[in-house]
């Protein structure tokens, strides 16, 4: 495993329009990537490394590309769904270290609201021996791990609530938070079914956005407009691509990517200040906490109770209000890091966490299929 501790940083980050915007996935990617590069002082003059990934864009990084007037001479347009973008950061640390490029430039863009209005209720690729159950997908697949959980470990529906009820107390001190009003544990228990036991409030929200990553190396810190964030860790995994071959319904793959970038940052789940996860649907929380080390295997729903997760608890968790209550266009593995680098400036506002140093970003792609795990931390970790 190459050591990447400390060699390259982030130099800017940025959020494109979010919720209901009527603007094109290129033009939010476009716009989240012209802010990210003001915010560490650059312009697309300066990238020679692009990194990107667009849901139903089979060569995105041409199509982005041409949209910015970026002729990089490093690309990676690695798709492993939501986790991507985290993917992206471990490979433009990798780049940069050898030289391959200087500037890296990691960018999203996704109006899935504007343009489809809805999650979709299951992906063309569902293979033929599931496509028989016409699952709700990927609702279906995670209400199947969210139920063997229950059945294995005594997981309640109170308990996932609790997620979704920490998720919103955070977005309510995100003015860029696409749901912002107060819920509660009945509310959520109160909801829509959508995929047993899952209801409308344990899923997503569905809008658009975009949001964008630049990095440079480390030597470049003291030339930043804005505090370096190191990149100290960062490690990847996944198990399987469908739900109905995943080994074990309650474990995933974080398990490993967990472990490699703890192994490369030096540091363990906890010494970790500040976590984002990829909450696509309130179990995801529960299992990756799991995973992640922060709680042994089944002890996530008691873990995330009497509001551990939320504003003054222990473990702050999604601290701009996640996929359930910030933003979700479709893939949000990038909103992790942007929220982590922004607690290690602190730049977070009324949901700054005192003290950060260390933040863990997470992402997932599929159905809890591609695990991809980043320790980013302040100058004062080195």
């Amino acid at each position: 495993m190459r050591d990447l501790r400390g060699r390259t940083v982030v130099a800017g980050v940025a959020e494109s329009d979010l919720g209901v915007t009527g603007l094109g996935s290129l033009d939010l990617a476009a716009q989240a990537a012209a802010r990210a590069l003001a915010d560490a002082g650059l312009t697309t003059r300066d990238v020679d490394g692009l990194f990107t990934a667009v849901a139903g864009r089979g060569m995105a990084p041409l199509d982005v590309g041409e949209y910015l007037g970026i002729r990089p001479r490093y690309t990676d347009g690695t798709m492993v769904g939501g986790s991507s973008f985290v993917s992206h950061l471990h490979h433009a640390a990798l780049a940069l270290d050898a030289g391959a490029c200087d500037v890296a430039l990691i960018v999203y863009g996704s109006a899935l609201r504007s343009e489809f209005g809805k999650l979709p209720a299951g992906p063309p690729e569902v293979p033929n021996y599931e496509a028989a159950y016409q699952p709700r997908s990927p609702a279906s697949g995670y209400a199947l791990a969210a139920a063997r959980h229950m059945h294995e470990y005594g997981t309640t529906r109170e308990q996932l609530a609790e997620v979704a009820v920490a998720a919103r107390q955070w977005a309510a001190m995100n003015p860029k938070a696409y749901k912002r009003d107060p819920i509660t544990v009945d509310d959520v228990l109160g909801a829509r079914m959508v995929s047993t036991p899952l209801g409308a409030l344990d899923c997503c929200l569905v809008t658009d956005g975009g949001g964008a990553v630049v990095m440079v190396r480390a030597e470049r810190a003291a030339d930043l407009p804005k505090p370096p964030v190191y990149v100290l860790g960062a490690g990847e995994a996944h198990w399987h691509r469908t739900i109905s071959a995943m080994p074990d319904l309650t474990v995933t793959a974080a398990t490993e990517s967990a472990a490699r970038a703890y192994a490369m940052a030096g540091v363990k789940a906890a010494d970790i200040d500040v976590v984002q996860l990829y909450d696509a649907f309130t179990i995801n929380t529960v299992l990756f906490l799991e995973d992640l080390g922060f709680c042994a295997k089944g002890e996530g729903g008691a873990f995330v109770s009497g509001g551990r997760i939320a504003p003054g608890g222990s473990l702050p968790v999604n601290t701009n209000g996640g996929g359930l209550s910030y933003c979700h266009p479709g893939m949000y593995g990038i909103f992790t890091i942007i929220e982590s680098v922004r607690q290690l400036r602190g730049e977070s506002a009324d949901r700054q966490v005192e003290g950060a140093r260390l933040a863990l970003a997470h992402g997932n792609g599929g159905q809890l299929s591609s695990q991809v795990t980043a320790v980013l931390g302040s100058a004062a970790t080195l």
